[in-house]
């Protein structure tokens, strides 16, 4: 079986707690389930709102992957309200369950590959790995603290009965003897089995009064302190992060900062579990889901917060003045080379967030180009590219007096906006 309706003592150890979880596990009720009721089962089982346990799901999801391997694994272990046993027991044997043997192959295969992506294609490095420990954290403390409540009561497994061979009346053949009623005299020679008399009509009593409506003032409701302070420490999250890429920090990227603020934001959200507060910040976690994903995606992929917001123009007089590297976050950027002098070769790289980038070189310059932009259009001396994520465009052009002039390297790269080098 595997509910149980006794009330356990204080539980003593992490062994101990893990046992007990495993025999009075929550189950996937049929009402108030969207997809297979893991959310669901989970709320009522601890008393949580089951809209907290499903964002706390999508948060795990973006922060890491985990939360659709999570929810496979309760959708595989976890049996329904009135199963006998989960899916995955019911297929090696040990019982009834709602989920049939075929599907609880394909759910067994879709964890393992899921939970195979989650930690090694995370776009936060390691975010599978602490998803996984979050989640199985607090679920731990849960049932530490509030395992003694809701616990479910157990299934009665079906008992086989013999088959009713019957008297006669109902079957085609008569196994049984039935004794032979005493005989009496009838003057109407029939049966009084095969009588047929009307039922008398039933007493209707008569419905008691509803008693009078009571009047309940309503009851402030005391306020959580718990989205508050996961809030402001979002905000110190995300303003520490954008200071350490703007220091040069490379691993603070975009992703990894909203990540970082995600993270902050689920474990807010299982500290409101336990409080009972916190809901507000699901309009929190939305918007950064979403912004998580879209950053995820192959454009997006090498935004860099260094460089300063807004159109800026460069135009270098000599070679001091020439920076080896020009980034920029976001904004049109443009950089005129024309006004450099003739001499030794020279390179430099730009690099552009979000926006245009247009550079001019010198009309009898020797450029080796290499010109990339994540999503929009790309254009180098007459070659040109469009779409997302589209090959770089490299070669050399020597310009219409051919082979001589300035030698120039120039690599152009933007992650969303157009690229254009030409000729000033």
């Amino acid at each position: 079986m595997s509910g149980a309706s006794e009330k356990p003592g204080v539980l003593n150890g992490f062994e101990e707690t893990v046992k007990d979880f495993w025999v009075s596990r929550p189950r996937r009720p049929h009402a108030g389930r969207k997809v297979a009721g893991v959310a669901a089962a989970i709320g009522q089982r601890y008393g949580l709102d089951p809209v907290v346990v499903r964002i706390a799901l999508v948060v795990t999801t973006v922060f890491g992957g985990f939360g659709v391997p999570f929810y496979l694994l309760g959708w595989l272990f976890l049996p329904g309200e009135s199963d006998e046993v989960s899916g995955f027991e019911s297929l090696i044997g040990r019982g009834r369950s709602s989920v049939s043997p075929a599907f609880a192959v394909v759910l067994v295969v879709l964890t393992v590959v899921s939970a195979g992506g989650s930690v090694t294609g995370s776009w936060f490095d390691g975010g599978g790995l602490i998803s996984c420990a979050l989640v199985a954290a607090a679920l731990y403390l849960l049932h530490r603290s509030r395992g003694h409540e809701n616990r479910p009561a157990p299934v009665t497994a079906r008992k086989s009965h013999p088959a009713f061979t019957g008297n006669g009346a109902f079957t085609m053949t008569d196994t049984a003897e039935a004794p032979s009623p005493a005989r009496g005299w009838d003057p109407l020679a029939a049966d009084p089995a095969g009588w047929d008399l009307p039922d008398a009509p039933p007493v209707q009593e008569p419905r008691p009064t509803p008693p009078p409506p009571s009047f309940h003032a309503p009851q402030r409701r005391h306020r959580s302190k718990v989205g508050s302070v996961t809030f402001a420490l979002a905000v110190v999250t995300a303003g520490a992060g954008v200071l350490a890429a703007l220091n040069g920090a490379g691993w603070f990227s975009a992703q990894h900062i909203i990540g970082l603020v995600l993270g902050v934001v689920g474990v807010g959200l299982v500290a409101g579990a336990f409080a009972g507060g916190g809901r507000g910040l699901i309009g929190l976690a939305v918007p950064l889901a979403i912004a998580g994903m879209v950053l995820t995606t192959a454009p997006f992929q090498d935004i860099d917060l260094r460089g300063g917001l807004g159109d800026l123009g460069e135009t270098p007089q000599t070679l001091t003045d020439l920076k080896p590297v020009y980034q920029h976050a976001a904004g049109d950027f443009r950089i005129d080379l024309t006004e450099l002098p003739e001499g030794a070769p020279y390179a430099t790289t730009v690099s552009n967030g979000a926006g245009d980038t247009t550079v001019l070189v010198p009309a009898n310059a020797d450029v080796t180009y290499d010109c990339h932009t994540g999503a929009g259009e790309a254009s180098c001396f007459g070659h040109s590219s469009d779409g997302v994520n589209q090959p770089a465009l490299t070669g050399t052009d020597t310009g219409t007096d051919g082979a001589g002039g300035q030698k120039i390297t120039l690599k152009v790269s933007n992650s969303v906006g157009n690229v254009e080098v030409r000729r000033g």
